[in-house]
């Protein structure tokens, strides 16, 4: 008996044991899904307020926003009074314009794949509520809604609610999984951190809008409400090398910080963010079986982030990063309506340490960083080469160079680096390539040069790889190796040459990883795989076209090589048009588009100051300027009409003929004068219009005061002072430039 009773109380503490394993699981699910957004909401308005709530976490508290003061709060169960509207994918963010605040929301979004069994989705469409009715009409505030729609419209922007695509997964797994999903964003790829500012503020704690209420300690309630975006390119595909099933995945980070267009967004700012800087990340995934595309849920592996292997074996997962950004040093390419804009390029020394600044970024997320620099080393783009080669003899201690020369140039590959390691900027590692020269008429397996000098740096950077850990409820990678170092891609606009000299060194990395793991044998390639090959090809290809159009405005140059190998005549008349179209847009369309990413990004906050009387996108040219173009174009269309007109062989011919050659001097007249004073017909950012603008538009309008002929009629006409069209630039706050 006394055994038997033994027996019965061990099993019994047994499955008291059993059972708080089970309630300490469930509290750890529960846990996690609080760090995580919410899959699906629902939207409930009335005159006071909007409330948002999850329908498939009854037990979560609401999001209350109150109207029209904004401010939030979160409610025990749901309100009453309030009207359901719609469900909606999730909240992008809060803005607030001249007039009014407005709650983005997503309400389509479009499965893009599954890495680890995680969605990724794209926004696909918007909604803006505004906080209040307006009584009050204001073009601006028309003016900001329709930038930033545009802006949502045409920008790429993804998320996925269980998978942090803001950082590479070597960065993933150096997280603190117990933090918020947006707490471990990666901040410069956090796109909408901006417009979250509200929301983040309330769950950190923060005092309310009206600064009435303080909430107190985090509001861990809020976090699932909080979904961070990326913006860029993404694209996830299941595919075979030699009968092996993979996934191969691209992903193209662009930072929030100095973002904006071609031309006037050019090098370094102050805090030491560049122009135009991506990350780019290709990750093949191994033994996964949850790469379904299908469903807008995305089943358990969404929510706990725990994925199976493939046949039983363990997921592998790895990845390579790369990354692109302006050459470091304060320089601008100033738009006069020229095929080549003016280059401007400040000293050195003042970007010393501005640039120390981003290196001291680069170098602690990524270690030692191999620059390569892809300028033509002659005519104008030489000066910016000067300039990024004084600067890394200025930052690294002891710098020896060693310079390759042939036939066709004197300077093939040049070296910068510093002799002995000594302090952490001698991590930096400076190699400049003459692409033009050594790829010009179609020699684009020239390019292997560059790849040859940098084999060294790869073998030894490695790349990253991680396994999948069985039980781990939190879905993380046990490490096997780690990435140490990234090559770091430019030439001018860090587009076309950026973009093929980051596909080829992706496919040798490639290649190396498939060979590493006994995918393929020392000596096979993965291009050898004709499938594969044209897959690679292509979502490179697509990838360059991705981060052009968010730059440039139109596609990349020189896809066709990146797509067949080689170049084509096909593909140098759509270079020729490309080149063509983004000269138009940079000059006429990327002042908009400047306006909204300011805008999106808060570089430019709207002021609530003089609405009614200071309007902001009002074209305060003299009217004399503005007209000049019309009478352009009417004057060559008059020269047209006269020239095509059949005349009757009894009536005067010469007062038409003069008639036509007054008309046609008017127009070459006009046509000189747009073409001497360019810089007032480009159509500048009215937001935060660049300094060189500035004093380009004085500059311009100073000439034409002193011209005899036109100088009295514009001083006649002018609206205000000489400043006036940049007076509103006193309004907001300002992107350094």
């Amino acid at each position: 008996m006394r055994i038997t009773k033994r027996k019965h109380i061990r099993f019994g503490s047994t499955v008291q044991v059993q059972q708080q394993q089970q309630q300490a699981l469930r509290l750890l699910v529960a846990n996690m899904r609080n760090l995580l957004p919410f899959r699906d909401i629902n939207v409930h308005a009335s005159t006071s307020h909007y409330a948002f709530t999850s329908p498939s976490s009854p037990s979560a508290q609401t999001l209350v926003i109150e109207r029209p003061s904004g401010d939030i709060r979160l409610n025990d169960g749901a309100l009453l009074g309030a009207k359901r509207v719609s469900s909606i994918a999730g909240i992008l963010g809060i803005v607030k314009l001249r007039l009014d605040k407005y709650i983005i929301v997503i309400t389509k979004a479009q499965p893009m794949g599954r890495l680890k069994g995680h969605m990724v989705y794209k926004i696909m469409a918007t909604e803006f509520l505004p906080l209040r009715e307006r009584t009050l009409h204001d073009s601006d505030e028309d003016t900001y809604l329709t930038l930033l729609k545009t802006l949502l419209k045409t920008g790429p922007m993804y998320f996925s609610y269980s998978f942090d695509i803001t950082n590479s997964f070597q960065r993933q797994a150096a997280s603190n999984p117990s933090h918020a999903l947006w707490q471990r964003a990666d901040d410069r790829f956090f796109w909408n951190k901006f417009i979250q500012t509200d929301l983040i503020d309330f769950a950190m704690g923060a005092t309310s809008a009206s600064g009435l209420r303080p909430h107190g300690a985090h509001q861990t309630g809020a976090d699932p409400f909080i979904l961070p975006v990326m913006f860029g390119m993404m694209r996830i595909t299941t595919t075979r090398i030699k009968s092996t099933p993979l996934t191969f995945a691209l992903i193209t980070r662009r930072s929030r910080h100095r973002a904006g267009t071609r031309y006037l967004t050019r090098g370094i700012d102050e805090h030491g963010h560049v122009a135009n800087f991506n990350e780019t990340e290709q990750t093949v995934v191994l033994n996964d079986g949850t790469t379904d595309a299908r469903g807008m849920g995305g089943g358990g592996g969404m929510q706990d982030g725990k994925v199976s292997g493939f046949d039983g074996q363990d997921m592998q997962v790895m990845s390579y990063v790369q990354t692109r950004g302006s050459v470091p040093v304060y320089w601008a390419e100033v738009s006069t309506l020229r095929y080549t804009p003016d280059l401007q390029i400040r000293g050195v020394e003042a970007a010393v340490e501005a640039a120390k600044s981003h290196f001291d970024e680069q170098i602690r997320l990524y270690g030692d960083n191999y620059l390569v620099n892809l300028v033509n080393q002659r005519g104008r783009e030489v000066r910016v080469k000067e300039a990024y080669e004084q600067l890394v003899r200025t930052i690294v201690s002891v710098p020896t160079e060693s310079t390759q020369a042939n036939h066709a140039t004197s300077e093939k590959i040049h070296i910068v680096e510093a002799s002995q390691p000594k302090q952490k900027y001698d991590r930096l590692h400076y190699v400049y390539f003459d692409f033009h020269n050594e790829t010009k008429g179609l020699r684009w397996h020239r390019a292997q040069l560059l790849l040859d000098q940098l084999k060294d740096g790869l073998v030894q950077g490695q790349y990253f790889r991680g396994v999948d850990m069985p039980g781990d409820s939190q879905g993380r990678l046990e490490v096997r190796a780690r990435q140490t170092a990234v090559v770091r891609t430019n030439c001018m606009d860090c587009l076309d040459r950026t973009n093929v000299v980051q596909t080829m060194l992706a496919r040798w990395t490639l290649t190396r990883q498939l060979v590493d793991i006994g995918i393929l044998r020392p000596g096979e390639a993965a291009d050898d795989d004709a499938a594969f090959k044209v897959l690679f090809r292509n979502i490179w290809a697509d990838n360059a076209d991705v981060v052009s159009r968010t730059y440039s405005g139109t596609g990349a140059l020189k896809t066709d090589f990146t797509r067949t190998g080689e170049r084509t005549r096909a593909g140098a008349l759509q270079d020729l048009n490309n080149s063509l179209t983004r000269y138009v847009k940079n000059n006429f369309g990327d002042g908009p588009r400047q306006d909204a990413f300011d805008l999106f990004l808060g570089a430019f906050q709207p002021d609530s100051l003089g609405i009614g009387a200071t309007q902001v996108f009002v074209d305060r040219r003299p009217i004399m300027i503005q007209a000049i173009p019309y009478v352009l174009a009417g004057s060559f269309f008059l020269v047209l009409v006269s020239s095509l007109a059949r005349s009757n062989p009894e009536t005067t011919i010469w007062p038409l003929r003069l008639f036509t050659i007054i008309c046609l001097l008017i127009g070459m007249w006009c046509f000189r004068f747009i073409y001497t004073h360019g810089v007032l017909y480009v159509n500048w950012p009215k937001l935060n219009t660049p300094r060189w603008a500035n004093e380009g538009y004085q500059e311009a309008m100073g000439a034409i005061r002193k011209d005899k002929f036109i100088g009295p009629f514009v001083a006649r006409h002018e609206r205000g002072a000489s400043s006036a069209r940049i007076s509103h630039l006193e309004e907001g706050k300002k992107r350094i430039q």
